[in-house]
């Protein structure tokens, strides 16, 4: 039982420091109050497949922590924790959606579209209600705070959920042992 636990933990350190260093180094900046495409769900999608929902929530937590640390946009002390632990620790719930169960009729590429984008938009809930309350003032005339927010959030979040996908689907039909339950 330590052993696994061990295991467990250390996945959990290296994949949130794959996922720091992606959030850092491969992205695309869309805008310049935050919001970018990354590779940085990638590693906390994988855990949550590999470990668990919970193990992902974790190392999500973590690599929001990272980002706070490397690149924050702070605004107001809730803000901090909808826009960082928060909004990523979300992406571990992707672990509620097994890639290997039950469930008949579903693939593992069905599987993981599903978990990646639920995870995805709870993401974007948690950056979507940052926006309209404390970014809001930062909409255009025309645009109403809320859907300024929307566009805004998803204008990064919907490729992120792409890419992730895309990603995670490819790893897993060549290496099936990163999504395996173990």
């Amino acid at each position: 039982m330590e052993r696994k636990r061990l295991i467990n933990l250390t996945e959990i350190a290296v994949m949130a420091g794959v996922g720091a260093v992606l959030s850092v180094f491969v992205t695309l900046r869309l805008w310049p109050q935050g919001g970018s495409v990354s590779l940085a769900m990638v590693p906390i999608v994988l855990v949550a497949y590999r470990r668990g929902w919970v193990a992902g929530v974790i190392c999500g937590l973590l690599v929001g922590l990272f980002n706070l640390m490397t690149h924050p946009l702070i605004a107001h002390p809730v803000q901090v924790v909808l826009d960082y632990p928060l909004a990523y620790a979300a992406l571990g719930l992707a672990g509620l959606f097994p890639v290997r169960g039950e469930a008949p009729g579903w693939t593992g590429t069905g599987r993981i579209a599903w978990g990646v984008t639920v995870a995805g938009l709870i993401r974007f809930l948690s950056h979507f209600v940052s926006g309209v309350v404390w970014f809001g003032a930062y909409a255009p005339e025309e645009f109403s705070p809320v859907l300024y927010s929307a566009l805004y959030n998803l204008s990064y979040i919907i490729p992120d959920i792409l890419v992730s996908i895309l990603i995670v689907s490819l790893l897993a039909a060549k290496a099936p042992r990163l999504v395996k339950t173990g």
